[in-house]
């Protein structure tokens, strides 16, 4: 009787995935498509909308300190949630986080998408989870709506549902999401495809022999992206930190970096590192112009903008870190541009993220499966070199509850 009932509350679960895949894939679509077209209002005119940043920042705090609540904890809820700190994610998360990231790339502040796609997932789902009659489905629910945000946004359904389950506690992969996350990422991936969102992808087709020269290379070159990863992960971390040390009031905080980032965007190539990073990643996998410093200013201006308290995520920022990246290190170690791009892509993702399984899925289903074995290779060499570090403070280690 207690197979029967784990069976059909497995099915339930399955089903309700799928319904909250169609849901998320169905925002997340909306979501990414005005994101887009902001994008490219503001790289048309650059002069006519980062000067506001500041403003623009002022108005973000506003709303949350007045109307926010627990809102603009963002990402760190979801954690806490999931690791039953906390009881409750309120839905207005949902459009503050949307409307606040909007605003941030429409003034170009330098941010990623992923964050948002990922609180909108796990917010409806935990939701629905909590109504429920099943033990533990809130949980489980939160998983499988994170892998739909995330699948839902980039198009990537494998990778979706592996990060799901491997990044909220580190070393970890929670069994009983896999399947019912896979679906919500899948029926996502599919509805927000169907809605119009484009998916990003670029075959890298490459012949290397997997001998004792080769492996070396991708080995340094897994360290290399591990040590970039990790100083994203810690000069965020630390930013955050002194940024709230120096500046106690958010308002002064954000005005002031805001201001900061709106000279500097401009003055640096007008307006190259605002927003997502999507103008390197295409630069670095055709053929146009990379520069050496490209991934140290993106890392720098992204940094500064999430720490100083504008909305959005880390993940395309950090895609396009590692591919501009790639591009310098390429000729260092005499490999086709496009391959090491890719692994960058890849590599300082799953190194700031701290996972590892994640990484490897985005390479094969962004770059082409049959590269798998190189992503493997350099994504496990960056995610031992990251030292557990992560973008997310809410991340758990297994090590540590061990111990």
């Amino acid at each position: 009787m207690r197979t029967e009932n784990k069976y059909i509350k497995g099915m339930i679960i399955c089903i309700v995935a799928v319904a909250i895949g169609a849901a998320v894939g169905a925002i997340e679509a909306l979501f990414g498509r005005v994101l887009l077209l902001i994008t490219d209002v503001r790289d048309a005119h650059p002069g006519y909308f980062i000067p506001f940043l500041a403003f623009a920042g002022l108005f973000i705090v506003f709303a949350y300190e007045r109307y926010g609540g627990k809102s603009s904890r963002g990402m760190g809820l979801l954690f806490d949630v999931a690791h039953g700190k906390e009881k409750e994610i309120p839905l207005r998360l949902i459009p503050f986080v949307t409307i606040g990231t909007w605003i941030t790339h429409l003034f170009g502040g330098s941010a990623g998408r992923e964050g948002v796609a990922v609180q909108i997932g796990g917010t409806l789902s935990y939701e629905i989870g909590r109504k429920l009659p099943i033990k533990n489905a809130s949980n489980i629910l939160l998983i499988v709506g994170m892998a739909a945000g995330f699948g839902g946004l980039f198009r990537t359904p494998v990778a979706a549902t592996f990060f799901a389950v491997e990044v909220l506690t580190a070393g970890i992969l929670v069994y009983e999401a896999i399947f019912p996350a896979f679906l919500a990422s899948y029926t996502a991936s599919i509805v927000s495809g169907k809605l119009g969102l484009e998916k990003f992808a670029c075959a890298v087709n490459v012949k290397l022999s997997f001998d004792e020269k080769t492996i070396l290379k991708l080995i340094v070159l897994g360290a290399l992206f591990g040590i970039v990863g990790y100083l994203f992960s810690k000069g965020l971390q630390w930013g955050k930190k002194q940024f709230s040390k120096w500046f106690p009031n958010k308002y002064i905080r954000i005005g002031v970096t805001g201001a900061f980032l709106s000279i500097f965007l401009l003055v640096i190539y007008f307006g190259r590192y605002a927003g997502l990073g999507t103008n390197l990643i295409h630069a670095s996998f055709y053929g146009e112009q990379i520069y050496l410093y490209d991934w140290v200013l993106k890392l720098v201006f992204t940094i500064i903008t999430l720490a100083a308290g504008f909305q959005g995520g880390e993940v395309t920022p950090l895609f396009s870190i590692g591919a501009s990246l790639g591009v310098v290190l390429s000729g260092v170690f005499g490999l086709p541009v496009e391959f090491v791009a890719a692994l960058g892509y890849a590599a300082v993702f799953g190194s700031a993220t701290n996972t590892m399984l994640a990484p490897i899925f985005i390479g094969g289903e962004v770059f082409g499966f049959a590269n798998i074995p190189y992503f493997a290779l350099v994504c496990m060499v960056a995610f031992v070199i990251n030292r557990n570090s992560s973008i997310y403070a809410g991340q758990k280690l297994y090590a540590k509850e061990q111990a």
